[in-house]
């Protein structure tokens, strides 16, 4: 058997049909509803079978039907009319105005891309914020890479015992389904890179996916050179195994840079999607040192003013940590060139004045390398600001600095067809650009109540014919009897109020939020009057046993008799059901425990739809929320006593669905449409178009971090990295210099108290040391006191040189205005006169 040789027979496309092989070798067709509809219409029922992918749906046609297809004009027409898009969309060049110069490039690493579900490269929001990154970037001609790691297997496909117990199974991928090209290297092999593993040197096969305009390139240790430990690195997503997971973490970080260096792709931004790609900061060190000829202290002022980084995760397990005896075996290789001890790369990963012996953390090692941090939505930035404060430990919370971006989503990839056909009528045919457009939001006023209703009664029909066949399968699969086979055949109701849930079944996403009080939630579900039903779906992590747990109850509960057919649990929940939910249901309820949750983008994708968001203030909806909108459950309180919590949050869910979500719903004045609950729908989806679109959030970007930060690149590598040296000397002079700088305690020319409008005048004794007044700034930090010892909103105002009091010491001085009654406190301090980051190293601040 060993003799075996393979090959592979494609179908024989007729040269009229020739753009259909190319299509289907670009991802960009799964978020084009023509396109899509270009594959459907040669045969629906054959797509729907090959999992709507492109090239298994061509090797099940038969070959006269394309013969067919090559004559039929109309079809041809829908072809040309594709083609055209693609060509203008895809391959046209970037435009004259584009601010991007030929020779910048961002590459963007991710521990998972979520395209579409075709291509099993994630495991949730995380991986599908990633793929609409890509997707964004495409449609705005933004020059990124996408890379990431080629998975056998995926995340796991989750079944449910006859218990209601979740089960994992692994189904390996079948590359030769996907439209994956093996890159070559320059005398034309497979280009395979190389790393230091533990006790066995990693190779990894690179391969590339196109992504509209952007390429993703992936790394597999699936290779007959690797022994088995080797080629399991690259087995599953998230592997459980620890050794695993670091091994897959350098894999993406420094093998991943060294596959775009074997391709000739030298980014001058980095983007780390997630402390997994941290790593990527010590190999881009050695780059930029070998690639421009300069020191390592040079490229330490290059790469982190280079480098964004954005953390999604306010859960501490959510940050990987590794023993340092585990991650020295990979930063060996780097000891020479860099001429730095293997503990002292480790240290790159630890907390400052820790023990050698302490973990490792992704996320330190980030800070490390990145100047621009960013938390997915406002509050997570505040929530980041405050768990990493302790890295800045002289600094309040407010000034730790870590910004925020909030995510956004890809309107074409999660808007409904029938949604699609409103905004091309109505919005006009750039309703797709989103928030570039803003008038386009507006536009959705003009959409007639009876177009949007019955266009949303269509989804929801689709939503409800789609559970009807998905808890067939469900129910066949474990050899239901007779009656249950037929009673799921008839589940849901297509006039009921519909109330999605689908997210990870994690403990803080908070599932059983809805079953505090059973009896009562029974009630609002069999009201006679106003009816509720419910559809659940998501998968727990495969060793969290609580998150199981709460399926499994989830599942016994709508096993009554009288819930069976409103209140359905899901299985294996992917992009494919996520799209039929996120379109279909009339409300999205959303319970995590404030403020555990990053962003939460599925209530995004739901609200473009017109489905109402009902949730706790917690991620993006603390941003997107208003009456008019949607609902929030409490006020955005956060309790210490979590039983508590869940009492008196669960019962505010209750009241909201009976007192105001169902009556609103079913209020149809003279028997027509919901009128206010289309006014509802309206500012939603106008909400979500205007402000939490991917375009808006990939725009933020490259406006805030990614222009600035290419342009800096080419600045500090200019001339043999002169800029970077002198970079070099200054940082390296105030770490040498700080710690003789002193400052008095500040006097002021009033003692009070004070009247709004007055002011007086603030002064403190400043010795520099060695350091000269300009090389400092001197500033007087104040606000109102809430607490004893805290000052909170604080503003910063500049002090200046009033005399010389002898050679290094200066008094410095500035007024301060009194602008509002209340209760204040002051004090000074003195931070470098330099650039960010110099400015913000925690070891520069100097308080009186």
């Amino acid at each position: 058997m060993k003799s075996i040789q393979t090959f592979q027979v494609f179908p024989d496309i007729p040269e009229p049909l020739s753009f259909i092989e190319t299509l289907s070798r670009n991802l960009w067709w799964s978020w084009n509803q023509n396109a899509i509809e270009l594959f459907r219409r040669i045969n629906p029922r054959v797509w729907e079978i090959s999992g709507r992918n492109p090239i298994v749906f061509a090797t099940l046609i038969p070959q006269e039907r394309f013969e067919e297809l090559a004559h039929d004009d109309s079809y041809l027409a829908h072809l040309n009319h594709v083609r055209r898009r693609f060509e203008n969309r895809v391959l046209n060049q970037v435009d004259s105005e584009s601010p991007w110069d030929q020779q910048e490039l961002i590459a963007y690493f991710s521990m998972e891309f979520g395209i579409h579900e075709t291509l099993p490269l994630f495991a949730g929001g995380l991986g599908i914020l990633a793929g609409d990154h890509l997707k964004a970037a495409s449609g705005m001609k933004i020059p990124l890479v996408g890379v990431g790691l080629l998975y056998r297997e995926g995340y796991f496909r989750q079944y449910l015992d006859k218990d209601g117990w979740q089960q994992e199974s692994y189904p390996e991928t079948d590359l030769f389904h996907l439209p994956l090209s093996k890159q070559k290297d320059r005398k034309g092999n497979d280009l395979v890179i190389h790393l230091t593993g533990i006790g066995r040197d990693i190779h990894a096969q690179v391969w590339k996916i196109r992504i509209g305009r952007i390429p993703l390139i992936l790394l597999d240790t699936n290779l007959p050179d690797n022994p088995p430990e080797i080629r399991d690195i690259t087995a599953r997503l998230y592997s459980g195994e620890q050794h695993i997971r670091l091994a897959q973490e350098v894999l993406l970080g420094i093998g991943g840079l060294r596959a775009l260096e074997a391709l000739d792709m030298h980014p001058t931004v980095c983007h780390l999607n997630e402390g997994h790609c941290a790593f990527v900061g010590i190999e881009r060190l050695r780059q930029v040192m070998e690639q421009h000829q300069i020191s390592l202290d040079m490229a330490r002022e290059v790469v982190p003013r280079t480098t964004v980084f954005t953390t999604h995760t306010p859960v501490a397990a959510g940050h990987d940590e590794f023993p340092p005896s585990m991650v020295k075996p990979y930063l060996e290789p780097f000891v020479e060139p860099f001429k730095m001890t293997a503990d002292q790369l480790v240290a790159m990963g630890q907390a400052d004045g820790a023990a050698p012996e302490s973990p490792f953390s992704m996320f330190i090692l980030g800070l490390r390398t990145a100047q621009y941090i960013n938390g997915v939505s406002k509050l997570h930035g505040q929530v980041a600001r405050h768990m990493w404060s302790h890295i800045w430990p002289t600094r309040s919370d407010d000034e730790t600095p870590i910004t925020h971006v909030t995510n956004g989503v890809h309107i074409p990839s999660v808007l409904a067809p029938e949604i699609k056909l409103l905004f091309e009528r109505h919005l006009g045919p750039q309703w797709n650009m989103g928030s570039t457009i803003p008038e386009n939001a507006d536009r959705i006023d003009d959409v007639f109540d009876e177009e949007l209703w019955q266009a949303h009664e269509m989804c929801r029909s689709r939503l409800i014919r789609t559970v009807r066949e998905l808890m067939y399968r469900q129910y066949s699969r474990r050899n239901a009897p007779l009656n249950i086979m037929r009673a799921v055949e008839s589940v849901m109701d297509q006039d009921t109020l519909t109330i999605a849930f689908a997210r990870r079944f994690a403990t803080y996403k908070r599932a059983h939020l809805l079953f505090q009080d059973p009896d009562r939630l029974e009630a609002i579900i069999n009201s006679k009057d106003r009816p509720v039903q419910f559809v659940f779906a998501g998968k727990a992590h495969p060793k969290d046993n609580e998150g199981k747990g709460i399926i499994r109850s989830l599942v016994d509960f709508g096993r009554r008799t009288n819930l069976r057919h409103r209140f359905i649990f899901l299985e294996d929940y992917d992009m494919h059901i996520a799209r039929f939910l996120v379109q279909g249901a009339d409300v999205w309820l959303n319970t995590p425990r404030r403020p555990m949750e990053a962003c939460g983008t599925s209530g995004m994708k739901a609200a473009l739809n017109g489905v109402l968001n009902m949730s706790i203030l917690d991620g993006w909806w603390c941003e997107g929320y208003s009456p008019e909108r949607g609902w929030r459950i409490g006020n955005g309180e956060e309790y210490n006593d979590h039983n508590y919590q869940d009492t008196v949050e669960s019962q505010a869910l209750y009241n909201i669905i009976e007192n105001e979500v169902a009556p609103l719903y079913y209020d149809r004045p003279h028997g027509g449409t919901p009128t206010e609950w289309l006014k509802m729908m309206k500012a939603s989806m106008k909400m979500a178009m205007a402000h939490f679109c991917s375009l808006r959030m990939i725009s933020e970007y490259e406006e805030r971090f990614y222009l600035p930060a290419s342009r800096r690149f080419e600045e500090l590598v200019a001339k043999g990295g002169a800029e970077a040296q002198e970079l070099s000397a200054q940082h390296h002079r105030y770490l040498e210099k700080w710690h003789k700088i002193q400052l008095s305690a500040p006097q002021r020319s009033h003692k009070g108290p004070f009247r709004v409008n007055q002011a007086f005048e603030v002064t403190t004794v400043v010795q520099t040391g060695d350091l000269k007044p300009e090389e400092l700034n001197v500033e007087l930090y104040y606000g109102k006191m809430r607490h004893l010892d805290r000052i909170d909103d604080p503003r910063v105002k500049m002090m200046h040189v009033k005399e010389i009091r002898s050679p290094g010491v200066y008094l410095y001085g500035c007024e301060l205005p009194c602008s509002d009654s209340g209760r204040y406190g002051f004090t000074v301090r003195v931070t470098p006169n330099a650039d960010a980051w110099i400015r913000f190293r925690p070891e520069l601040l100097t308080w009186a």
